[in-house]
């Protein structure tokens, strides 16, 4: 026996070591991986094709997490620039003498409305330096086809699609589920058009909140189909009516209507783009790929100086809460902080902070708020909405000296609401569960679970959110010059599109990060400038250390989902709300 026991404490203690092992060797491979690509120096030969594919889940700056260039399917990595990059790789592509031209390979989108936007306007200016965009993919869904519009020419598979059938959001509404589980919502909320609840309460979409929808999907698609329509030189009506009837279905359709320059297979563009840079039909194209290229040396423009005055961009994405957050989410902690340090930089001259934030936690919002409040006072602040800066991300912004938006940039949603659960009724008919309490004060238990508030505790919540709604219409008022009754008017939840938002002055100028950034220069008096980012990203080998086991969790999900990730990450990020809110639910995307 004791024999048994000595061998089998030996194995498991070798088995655990083992683990031990294999997993400092897996973060050591990874570690030499993202080492070498970091460290690689890459060289531009004469004659190259930028290759811009973007298949991929387009975040709003380069992550240095080495998890986000390595797939658990393949276990190879590739590199995957965010948006900054891919802008700025686009950018210096047109002023390099030795890139010829952009070959666009998309199949699908994974970026949302307002940065595929902002791609594709980067795109359009590309093509001012006189050098060719050509598109080629077997299929195009319809965010990838309204990249491609922009392009000289487009090339389709003679099997493949080009899907247009318009715009959709969709919401996931849990009443049944909850009326099943004998769960009670309880909802206490400012603004008629704050549907963030709703899913909670109902089985389908409020009028109020389809009303909304529809006032800002419908301009969302105008502009959409206007700019492929002009780049396309189709008449409106005519698009219009091939996306009602559906009338692209084959390869064919798609040529017959203009919506594709030719019908070839890979091989044959291969051979148009070589004919198109003098090169032999059958010769390997010179294909670098953006990725690669972002890693490059900028090319130098005659007359550029290094500058020591700098324009902060501060990164505000995801959704807001307190502490540090990440990433993929703002912390209120870590983000007035990178706030706090661009103000006391005497080198930095003015402030850039890009928001693309659903909102989230108001009492975080508002700590932001102040830091905002604070830099505004002794340097320029801009903001540049990306594709949500609605609710809480609308709240951090309004104080700056101008806003800049997308004509797609979902904005607004100015409300407040609070949700708890009662499952009383469940812990007691479906566990058999029931509870009882002592309390040294009659509100000590407010808000538990097992059991439902009273009229009196209703009442505190709700004169608490009300309070909360009146403080940011007062924000939105002081900072963009309205009085509070206008705000209120415009505000009750309700979301816009950046179109909209100018409209009723939520919004001061249309365009992307770019237009923000010179805006913010000029405003500083400034001409030559460097742009730095903030918050600092972390060490890739420390993300490793700290984010092992989540980021692997989180990759492999989204390889096994794909885009239907949003919805599980959409229901999590409801299902764990607490406290009072100022958030939007809405999500448009590509179908």
């Amino acid at each position: 026996m004791k024999q048994f026991i000595k061998i089998f404490f030996a194995s498991m203690l070798g088995f655990i070591f083992g683990l031990i092992v294999l997993f400092f060797l897996l973060v050591f491979i990874l570690s030499a991986m993202v080492s070498s690509i970091g460290n690689e120096e890459v060289k531009i030969a004469d004659g190259s094709i930028l290759h811009i594919n973007l298949d991929y889940p387009i975040r709003e700056r380069t992550s240095k997490n080495p998890f986000d260039s390595f797939s658990f399917n393949t276990f190879e990595t590739s590199l995957h620039p965010g948006l900054n990059d891919i802008l700025k790789s686009i950018r210096h592509a047109a002023k390099d003498e030795k890139v010829k031209g952009i070959y666009l390979d998309i199949t699908s989108f994974q970026g949302g409305l307002a940065s595929v936007n902002e791609i594709r306007d980067a795109l359009l200016d590309f093509k001012t330096s006189g050098k060719f965009i050509y598109a080629f993919a077997d299929t195009y869904t319809q965010g990838a086809y309204y990249l491609a519009s922009s392009a000289d020419k487009i090339y389709l598979n003679p099997e493949g699609q080009v899907v247009l059938n318009g715009l959709a959001t969709e919401m996931m509404f849990f009443k049944g589920t909850l009326e099943k589980l004998e769960i009670e919502p309880q909802v206490i909320r400012h603004g008629k058009y704050k549907s963030a609840v709703e899913p909670f309460l109902l089985e389908k979409m409020s009028d109020e909140n389809r009303a909304q929808i529809s006032a800002f999907v419908d301009p969302i698609w105008q502009h959409l189909s206007s700019e492929i329509c002009r780049s396309r030189k189709i008449e409106r009506e005519s698009f219009k009516l091939l996306v009602d009837s559906f009338k692209v279905r084959t390869a064919k359709d798609a040529l017959t209507l203009k919506l594709v320059d030719k019908l070839a297979y890979y091989d044959e563009f291969m051979a148009d783009v070589n004919r198109k840079i003098g090169n032999k039909e059958n010769e390997k194209l010179p294909l670098v790929s953006i990725g690669r290229y972002s890693k490059a040396p900028a090319p130098k423009t005659e007359g550029e100086k290094f500058s020591m005055q700098k324009i902060a961009i501060v990164y505000a994405v995801g959704a807001i809460g307190n502490g540090d957050g990440n990433e993929e989410s703002i912390g209120s902690d870590r983000l007035a902080a990178a706030i706090r340090k661009a103000r006391n930089d005497d080198k930095v001259k003015a402030i850039v902070m890009r928001v693309n934030s659903p909102g989230g936690d108001a009492l975080a919002s508002e700590e932001i708020w102040r830091e905002v409040t604070l830099a505004r006072k002794e340097k320029p602040f801009v903001v540049s909405m990306g594709d949500l800066a609605a609710s809480g991300g609308y709240y951090i912004s309004c104080a700056a000296d101008a806003i800049v938006a997308q004509p797609n940039t979902l904005t607004g949603s100015i409300g407040v609401f609070g949700l708890l659960f009662n499952a009383e009724k469940m812990l007691k008919n479906k566990l058999g569960i029931t509870t009882d309490v002592y309390k040294t004060n009659p509100y000590t238990d407010m808000g538990t679970i097992t059991r439902s508030l009273s009229s009196q505790e209703s009442l505190i919540l709700q004169q608490e959110v009300d309070r909360i709604y009146d403080v940011f219409t007062r924000r939105v008022a002081e900072g963009r010059k309205l009085n509070q009754a206008q705000v209120d008017s415009i505000g009750q939840g309700r979301v816009w599109s950046g179109n909209n938002a100018i409209q009723i002055g939520l919004v001061d100028t249309l365009g992307g990060l770019e237009t923000a950034i010179n805006i913010a220069a000029q405003k500083a008096g400034i001409k030559e400038y460097r742009t730095i980012q903030l918050p600092e990203q972390k060490d890739p080998f420390q993300t490793i250390l700290e984010d092992f086991a989540t980021e692997a969790k989180v990759r492999i999900m989204q390889e096994e989902t794909g885009t239907s990730y949003r919805y599980l990450q959409a229901t999590k990020e409801l299902l764990k709300l607490k406290g009072v809110q100022a958030l939007s639910p809405f999500s448009i995307g590509f179908y």
